[in-house]
């Protein structure tokens, strides 16, 4: 941990560090390649859509000795054929859902269930969900969406710029368009706990984003008025220096998140963990990393097409030409000045002290005659 503490420390005073910005090609294909494959899945495969948004029916039995697998066909046979989805709940009882069952059609198929499965009917907790009422929360949840997304471009745009607020908003699609083709290629059914938590994890990916744009802001105060950085070796040095904080914010959110997907989901069965889990994993993985390689390299990008920073550009590397023309020209024996560029801004080492020159040297110790 104090090795991670010294490497955060130099990372923020710029002694060391990683081109972020320079190597912003290869993250952008990454995110096309991942956003790409996530769009495929979602057309292939599309959304196992849960059953308050489609509408239907859910049963859930007591205790039984019948496997999932099993219940499921008895279950879309008792429905005449209606698609049938079945989880193990803890203690041998069983959730059924069954698509597109009417009011009509559940009292046949809990009694033929009942039969079945060789359980009490009274035993047998049914719940209707009209399509109706699910088509309304789908809508409802989109509109949510668009609301936030606008409310967050505005704020972005008043608090730091537009073009920010553009990279932002970039990144949050991007990390919705991962976290829903996840979904769709895992074939986990989304639920309202799934819109919960894509909107959950909208609010982490802002908050790295809006901690690296922070600092840029700080950082590029008056940018032009200096001839040392441009303005993507700003914005680099700004990743570099909240890099650890963000690592270190996403790995504790991840951790109990990992605990409720792998722990929950997976050894206890519960089904409404998985669909509240799998979207806050997916989502603060990619949240933080689009905070880091999309966001502020496509604010770079994007400012880099300003005539004054163009002209920056073009003042820093003559600047730094004419330095290393002068090293060039000086002797070897000479101690050259370092010149002005983002390598040797950071260095640091010991000073030479000027030797202290003693007026009584020859002379013994003791008082002056």
């Amino acid at each position: 941990m104090s090795k991670l503490g010294n490497l955060g420390a130099r990372l923020y005073r710029g002694e060391v560090g990683y081109d972020f910005i320079g190597k912003r090609k290869i993250w952008y294909g990454i995110s096309i390649l991942i956003t790409i494959t996530a769009l495929v899945g979602l057309a292939v495969r599309g959304l196992n859509m849960g059953i308050e948004f489609s509408g239907g029916a859910v049963l859930t039995t007591p205790k039984t000795s019948v496997s999932s697998s099993e219940a499921q066909h008895l279950a879309e046979s008792a429905s005449g054929g209606h698609q049938a989805m079945v989880q193990k709940l803890g203690g041998g009882a069983l959730r059924i859902q069954i698509s597109d069952l009417d009011t009509k059609q559940a009292v046949p198929v809990q009694e033929k269930l009942a039969e079945d499965l060789k359980v009490p009917v009274k035993e047998i907790n049914t719940q209707l969900v009209g399509p109706s009422w699910g088509e309304e929360i789908a809508n409802k949840a989109w509109l949510g969406l668009g609301i936030f997304m606008v409310l967050v471009v505005i704020y972005l745009a008043i608090a730091f710029e537009w073009r920010m607020a553009l990279a932002a908003l970039i990144a949050l699609i991007h990390d919705l368009t991962i976290t829903v083709g996840v979904y769709a290629l895992v074939g986990f059914e989304v639920t309202p706990g799934t819109v919960i938590g894509l909107l959950t994890i909208l609010g982490y990916s802002l908050y790295d984003t809006v901690v690296v744009f922070d600092s840029l802001k700080e950082a590029s105060k008056d940018i032009t008025k200096q001839t040392r950085f441009t303005y993507s070796e700003v914005a680099n040095r700004s990743i570099n220096g909240t890099l650890v904080r963000s690592i270190n914010t996403t790995v504790v959110a991840l951790l109990p998140v990992a605990g409720l997907l792998f722990v929950g989901g997976g050894v206890l069965g519960a089904g409404m963990l998985n669909d509240i889990s799998l979207a806050l994993f997916v989502g603060l993985a990619a949240g933080a990393y689009s905070s880091i390689f999309i966001a502020t390299p496509l604010v770079a990008d994007l400012k880099n097409t300003e005539p004054q920073m163009k002209a920056l550009a073009k003042r820093v590397k003559a600047k730094r030409a004419s330095a290393a023309a002068k090293e060039a020209e000086q002797p070897q024996d000479d101690d050259p000045e370092p010149a002005d560029d983002p390598a040797a801004a950071g260095l640091v080492g010991p000073r030479s002290q000027p030797v202290a020159r003693s007026r009584g040297r020859g002379r013994p110790s003791g008082k002056r005659r």
